[in-house]
């Protein structure tokens, strides 16, 4: 056998243990555990960290301020410094439409050592614990819930006695690139953190979904949320490692009815929110990047490639093990795109939409070593360090 055979091969093999050995990863029936109401509806401080985000606020922050929650529930918005008026506008809306309690505060600029966003929701967080919830709602500004949300979120959280209990919103898929980057954004988190594995007893796979994430409060506090996790960049997935190594039980889904109004309707617009983080996840390390780089190629270029090379060398080994990888990869990217509703003929696709990721992620590599990594609405922060092991200002 050639070369190109044993790579075709090699791709096949990688699939096959794909479809079977990866906790089903594809499959997109993770929804919401069987949930019943609690017989005590228990009070709710809803935390939402928001920075210059004018645009969308009022698509998400009414559908906060409309939860027909029957227990005791309040919100608190975190204004992060913000240059468009997000805190005025916040109390305008909440004018306007009524609903639960809101609270805008301000917690200034963050220390050395702290992300924006997680030294906001450590001042919600601190806000809220006067009001003594037995959960917490963290969720982001561009989130929009359907009026039971938080009613289901606390059913299924009561009911199965998790800690943790996190939906991934259906991201906005309208446009060109949408359609193209989106489904398959959401199949690679699902592949990288299998969402049955997550809620499984005894599991060692940790992840929650940033946007929507009910956490109860004792658990935050045994995990020391957010201290304990203050210069994570992927904070949910840090979150989630967090609860599940202080004892909690986690449980991670896709949403039917939390949806992210936030539109990318350029490349360049979904090229930025993937590239912000990329290289954090494999920890800034340049042998995660080589080994991240040539795992994609043979899993995701290959199958193409050597089904084309295979027919023009007239080797129906190579053609045939490239071809059937390539039909595995289409059928286990097909449940994800009719979860977005979207036209089944981007499946074969897939292979040109892993290379943008590729590409992406290796971008993410060079702006870290040009000191532009992770770099979000006017901050940029550098790879964690001598400053994770300072101590908390509290404990100073």
């Amino acid at each position: 056998m050639s070369a190109v055979a044993w790579i075709a091969t090699g791709s096949l093999a990688a699939w096959l243990w794909l479809l079977l050995g990866q906790g089903f990863f594809w499959r997109t029936d993770v929804r919401l555990p069987p949930r019943r109401d609690p017989a005590h509806w228990p009070p709710v401080c809803v935390v939402v960290p928001a920075r210059d985000e004018a645009d969308v606020l009022p698509l998400s922050l009414p559908s906060l301020l409309a939860q027909d929650y029957p227990g005791r529930a309040e919100v608190f918005l975190v204004d992060d410094g913000s240059s468009d008026g997000t805190g005025e506008l916040a109390r305008a809306l909440a004018e306007r439409h009524g609903g639960l309690p809101l609270t805008v505060c301000s917690p200034g600029e963050p220390p050395p050592g702290w992300t924006g966003k997680l030294w906001a929701v450590r001042r919600g967080i601190g806000l809220a614990r006067a009001r003594e919830p037995e959960y917490l709602l963290l969720t982001d500004a561009d989130i929009a819930h359907e009026p039971d949300s938080l009613r289901q979120l606390v059913a299924a959280a009561d009911a199965g006695n998790f800690d943790l209990v996190s939906l991934m919103a259906r991201l906005r898929v309208e446009s060109g690139w949408e359609r193209l980057v989106v489904p398959a954004f959401v199949y690679f988190f699902a592949q990288l953190y299998p969402f049955r594995r997550i809620g499984r007893k005894g599991s060692r796979t940790a992840a929650a979904a940033g946007g929507c994430v009910l956490l109860r409060t004792d658990a935050a506090e045994r995990a020391r949320i957010p201290d304990a996790i203050r210069q994570a960049v992927i904070d949910d997935v840090a979150l989630a490692r967090a609860v599940r190594r202080s004892g909690g039980r986690i449980w991670l889904g896709l949403a039917e009815r939390v949806d992210s109004v936030r539109p990318y309707p350029r490349l360049g617009d979904l090229w930025r929110m993937v590239s912000r983080s990329a290289y954090a996840q494999l920890r800034h390390n340049p042998l995660l990047l080589i080994g991240t780089v040539g795992g994609l190629a043979l899993v995701y270029l290959a199958p193409p490639v050597t089904l084309f090379a295979g027919l023009a060398a007239g080797s129906a080994v190579t053609a045939a093990a490239g071809g059937l990888a390539w039909l595995v990869m289409t059928a286990t990217y097909l449940p994800m795109l009719r979860y977005y509703r979207q036209p089944l003929w981007l499946a074969p696709l897939l292979p040109g939409t892993a290379f943008l990721y590729l590409l992406m992620t290796v971008d993410s590599a060079v702006q870290h070593y040009r000191g532009r990594g992770a770099a979000w609405k006017g901050r940029t922060y550098a790879r964690p360090d001598t400053a994770a092991a300072e101590p908390a200002p509290e404990q100073r």
